[in-house]
């Protein structure tokens, strides 16, 4: 059963795949157009927008996307790393064979489009694509966690970090690497190897990093154990 996505859905996918430029203004008057609905509806949708971070919203000047920051990106690659290794680490304790059938078979999905993309294969039509099928394959990694808060949060940390990487991910610099590492992470979870899996969860992200003498490429996600 497929369902209609909502006009939150619409423009949060939007604003996260890059249709509108860094620091754009948003226009609730023109989008409605678009979207076929009240100027309120889409004032409406884009305050919730703002309210995870997708949207800088200001008296007086509106609504606008966020502009691309190094060190906004950093952070999120940090949370990243954090949850999803803490996320992927529950998981493996608590998911079962039926949690490692699902990351199989997402992984699948993921890497038949990696395939297609690294053979050049009409790369910028697969996109989306892509980036839905990356989601899934980093969603169904923690979604045995146990923490709905958990899920939650990397759910919104996920989608700034997509919406600050968009350019970068258009032109698929990263793809061969990506196919290994995305590997990597698959065989670390079905070994039940949780500190390698945390090690390649962080080998896998930390190019988004900013360089820092206090932070090699080999330093070993921490545990949120205690935290969560």
């Amino acid at each position: 059963m497929t369902t209609t996505p909502s006009l939150h859905d619409i423009l949060r996918d939007r604003v996260v795949n890059g249709e509108f430029a860094p620091g754009q203004r948003l226009r609730p008057e023109a989008l409605r157009k678009d979207c076929d609905c009240s100027a309120s509806a889409v004032r409406e949708a884009l305050f919730r927008l703002s309210t995870v971070g997708l949207v800088d919203f200001q008296e007086q000047r509106g609504f606008r996307i966020p502009q691309r920051s190094p060190a906004l990106q950093h952070d999120l690659t940090q949370f990243r790393i954090l949850l999803e290794s803490e996320g992927a680490c529950r998981s493996i304790r608590i998911g079962g064979v039926a949690w490692e059938a699902r990351l199989t078979a997402a992984h699948h999905k993921l890497s038949h489009i990696e395939s297609r993309i690294g053979d050049g294969m009409g790369a910028p039509k697969l996109l989306t694509l892509w980036t839905e099928a990356e989601l899934e394959f980093h969603q169904t990694l923690i979604e045995a966690c146990g923490s709905d808060v958990l899920k939650q949060t990397h759910a919104r940390i996920y989608q700034q970090f997509r919406q600050q990487m968009i350019s970068s991910d258009r032109e698929f610099s990263y793809i061969a690497e990506n196919v290994e590492e995305h590997r990597g992470i698959l065989e670390a979870a079905l070994a039940h190897d949780e500190a390698l899996i945390r090690q390649r969860i962080h080998n896998h992200l930390s190019r988004n990093l900013l360089p820092s003498e206090d932070s090699p490429a080999d330093i070993q996600a921490p545990s949120m154990s205690s935290a969560i």
